[in-house]
């Protein structure tokens, strides 16, 4: 997997199956991390990978009817982040209602069942949008697209990013 942004800054994350690499040209740095060990599931990167099951990080799914699709007829779910808390600090169970704990929202598209949007609603009032479109399923690509060849000059730091860092903004 490959994703390139150019804002709010340029920068690449990459999964080329042994590892997680997210390079920010401006910093002069790589992070690498070991695509199997990777602990930051309350993105929808882990699902886009095929790295994990919504069993494994949803304490519960749900159909979310209070939240509005952006197209009508589209389905969103809902999933309580396992491991996320509740206002009295609790750890979010099956039958948690609260919903100050972090959330993952999916929109799925109702004539394509295609993954249209991705919204992880964190606990301290943030949320991380991902839309989708134009779904293609095995385009021919390059080998060379899906390795990371860390640029001259450039740090390699090995270890995972800490949940939250800034640096880490989609």
């Amino acid at each position: 997997m490959r994703w390139e942004y150019e804002s709010p800054e340029k920068n690449v994350f990459l999964v080329d199956g042994k590892s997680a690499w997210f390079y920010v040209p401006a910093d002069h740095t790589v992070t690498r991390v070991p695509a199997k060990q990777s602990t930051d599931w309350r993105t929808p990167l882990a699902l886009l990978a095929g790295e994990v099951k919504l069993s494994r990080i949803c304490a519960r799914v749900d159909l979310a009817n209070a939240e509005k699709p952006e197209k009508d007829g589209d389905v969103v779910l809902s999933c309580r982040l396992k491991g996320s808390t509740t206002k009295a600090g609790q750890t979010a169970g099956k039958d948690a209602t609260d919903s100050n704990g972090d959330m993952l929202f999916l929109e799925i598209a109702h004539d394509t069942s295609h993954l249209l949007r991705a919204v992880v609603r964190g606990s301290g009032g943030v949320d991380i949008e991902f839309k989708f479109k134009d779904w293609q399923f095995d385009p021919p690509l390059p080998d060379s697209f899906f390795r990371f060849d860390v640029p001259p000059g450039v740090a390699i730091v090995n270890g995972e990013l800490p949940a939250g860092d800034p640096r880490v903004n989609p």
